[in-house]
């Protein structure tokens, strides 16, 4: 998740202290990522380190405002244009836990996914609720516009992930299963007997007795 470039969106619209900037971060997102405000000053500091954006002034109560800069802008509008790299995606921890659970002792990989699957369903239900609600409120016009309709959008790469991940652990699954069979057949399978080179009996060959042809005198 790009939290620079995420305040640098919201800085676009106007100048904004830290505290407004989380608030409305959240708002647009449905408080899916929720940050703290350490965090968003940090990003701050570095932005304005980097030129992006500079301190404005101050608001009626006392709040430092930040402005994107010229530079800003244009790194802002770098960012919409060019594709997520997928290079270095991120880490996924439920990846990770079924890798580490694969042939570690007393760990029933089936029950880990299993485990994972209910609370992945439940989530995908959960998200698919709050759709409904989210999509009611869009079309009915009472939304408060781009933020539902952001957080609508949000809401349904939930709901996607969600039934990618679900599929994901029923491959699983299968896969394990599949690559389980031939070792469970090889410990329950008795080894073929091999036979003795020096027991084994020479092969007999079956020779057509010679009928004698009589000569006709």
């Amino acid at each position: 998740m790009s939290i620079r470039h995420g305040l640098l969106a919201l800085l676009e619209r106007g100048p904004r202290y830290g505290s407004q900037l989380r608030t409305e971060f959240e708002s647009r997102t449905g408080s899916t990522w929720p940050l703290n405000v350490g965090q968003v000053y940090t990003t701050l500091s570095r932005l304005e380190r980097d030129g992006l954006v500079a301190p404005d002034g101050e608001d009626a109560a006392g709040h430092t405002l930040y402005a994107i800069t010229d530079a800003g802008r244009t790194e802002l509008f770098r960012w919409y244009e060019r594709p997520v790299d997928r290079a270095n995606p991120p880490r996924d921890e439920l990846s990770i836990k079924l890798a580490m659970a694969v042939g570690a002792p007393g760990v029933d990989i089936r029950a880990v996914i299993q485990s994972q699957r209910h609370a992945t369903i439940k989530a995908m239900q959960d998200y698919t609720r709050l759709k409904a609600t989210a999509l009611a409120a869009v079309e009915s016009g009472r939304s408060r516009e781009r933020d539902d309709v952001a957080w609508l959008l949000v809401l349904e790469q939930l709901i996607f992930q969600t039934e990618a991940e679900a599929r994901w652990l029923d491959h699983c699954e299968a896969r394990l299963v599949r690559l389980s069979l031939p070792a469970e057949r090889r410990a329950v399978e008795p080894e073929p007997p091999q036979a003795d080179a020096a027991e084994t009996p020479a092969p007999t060959t079956t020779t057509r007795p010679r009928t004698a042809r009589t000569r006709r005198g």
